[in-house]
């Protein structure tokens, strides 16, 4: 009885469950009519949406224009809907952005100095050096009080020589003279010319008339003593070098800059200069020479700097802070931070719409600070991602999306039909880069500014790119008068 009664109730029991599971299948299936299952055969698009390709999930940058088996992989490809992402772009949902913290930037113009700063050490100007050197053999009878490195001033005594050449030189002039022949005594005059004594020297000998037997021989300039080559009691040759002077009245201040810096630094341009010595003063000098060799090791370039050294308190040695000061330009930047570098391209993911981002492929320049500076490929105004760009660009490497390229200039040349302040026709020549044949076509201009430029019936050469569907001009220059 107690085996009937348990048979009965199994029984009872998987009944109540296939009837459930029935009921529950059959509902399930009402509610999902806007999303059939696959078939066995391929993956089927859901009805009423648009399928923009097919692809494989392993191998998503591989595109298809219909469903079937994945030649890659063994499997069914997927279709990829129009209502997904953004044609070229991904889509995440903004409530994800703001669960990871994403964060976005405008695309700003900034006013920006072509000013670099770097580091120089002062040295001895090397064009304002004098060289002393004896013009005719004799003694040292005595030698100033100087030694190499004494700073003296202009007309300091170096040495004093005694120039037998030179005696013999004067006594026969001094005798010419007193013959009264005004052409010999010319011509012994200028036979001490000749042998290199001074013109002080012969003066003082005519009004003396007596021959001066010791030469004193002073610095010409004032400066650093370099080199002195003679001590009391000696001999010296004939071209001797008797004192080599530095002058001290300016200095030359060598800087190193990088290479991708050097085309700031122009000669004769002006530069700002502080030294930790004198706190507070900023002095000011110039390029004097920007040297032609680059430094193989550090990639720096030499720029010289010459500054007035009017008190002689720079010293050969001493460090210096200096500013290459440039012109101001407007240019387009972006927070460092959201360009991605791959080593062959750089790109920035541009946000189109709440939760929507298009890779752009860019062309940056300088940096300043923590922005970038971009040349080709954005817009003041538009935003990129700042942060969180590293997980949609994996998001986009996986759907195999492409960056839209920087956009390419086109030249042309034509005719304006019409023109106003957003738009202008022209009738232009056939233009190679775009395979266009000669025709008459209106352009959007990029600045209302281009439109002042031209009138109805002038000959122009002109630069546009493409946006999407509209060609706008960039740069637009009249050739010739209006017909």
């Amino acid at each position: 009885m107690n085996t009937i009664l348990k048979t009965t109730i199994a029984a009872a029991t998987l009944i109540a469950l296939g009837a459930g599971l029935g009921y529950g299948l059959s509902t399930w299936r009402g509610t999902r009519t806007d999303h059939p299952a696959p078939t066995a055969g391929a993956s089927a698009p859901a009805e009423g949406r648009k399928v923009l390709y097919w692809y494989d999930p392993m191998m998503p940058q591989h595109k298809f224009d219909k469903p079937g088996k994945s030649p890659f992989m063994d499997m069914q490809l997927v279709p990829r809907y129009a209502d997904e992402t953004p044609a070229g772009g991904v889509a995440v949902d903004p409530r994800l952005s703001q669960t990871l913290g994403w964060r976005a930037a405008t695309v700003e113009k900034q006013r920006v100095g072509e000013g670099v700063d770097s580091v120089a050490t002062v040295q001895l100007n090397e064009r304002d050096v004098v060289t002393v050197q004896a013009r005719s053999a004799g003694f040292v009878q005595q030698v100033g009080r100087m030694a190499p490195g004494d700073v003296v001033a202009a007309g300091a005594l170096i040495a004093e020589l005694l120039v037998p050449e030179w005696t013999a030189a004067q006594q026969e002039f001094l005798a010419v003279r007193a013959t009264g022949d005004a052409a010999l005594t010319a011509a012994a005059r200028q036979r001490l010319v000749l042998l290199g004594v001074p013109a002080a020297t012969i003066q003082e000998v005519e009004q003396s008339g007596r021959p001066q037997a010791l030469m004193a021989v002073h610095a010409p300039i004032g400066g650093v003593v370099q080199e002195l080559g003679v001590r009391a009691g000696m001999t010296v040759a004939q071209g001797m070098t008797l004192v080599r002077i530095n002058g001290l009245a300016t200095v030359w201040l060598e800087a190193a800059l990088p290479e991708a810096q050097a085309a700031v630094a122009r000669q004769g341009q002006p530069v700002e200069v502080r030294f930790s010595a004198f706190p507070g003063e900023t002095r000011q000098g110039r390029v004097t020479a920007v040297l032609p060799q680059a430094n193989a090791d550090t990639r720096t370039l030499k720029v010289r700097i010459e500054l007035p050294n009017p008190q002689g308190r720079l010293r050969a040695g001493m460090f210096a802070q200096v500013r290459l000061g440039g012109r101001e330009q407007e240019v387009l930047v972006v927070p460092s931070d959201a360009v991605i570098r791959t080593g062959q391209r750089s790109l920035v993911y541009v946000v189109t719409a709440p939760g929507r981002y298009q890779p752009v492929e860019v062309r940056v320049g300088r940096e300043f600070g923590n922005r970038t500076e971009v040349l080709q490929g954005l817009q003041a105004g538009q935003e990129v991602v700042v942060s969180g760009q590293f997980l949609i660009d994996s998001e986009a490497s996986m759907r195999g999306v492409a960056p839209l390229a920087a956009a390419a200039t086109h030249e042309g040349k034509g005719r304006v039909i019409e023109v106003s302040d957003k738009e202008i026709t022209l009738d232009h020549d056939p233009i190679a880069s775009m395979k266009w044949p000669a025709m008459q076509m209106p352009f959007k201009l990029a600045s209302p500014a281009l439109a002042r430029r031209v009138k109805a019936g002038d000959a122009v050469q002109f630069g546009f790119t493409q946006s999407g569907d509209d060609y706008v001009i960039q740069r637009i220059e009249r050739t010739g008068a209006a017909k």
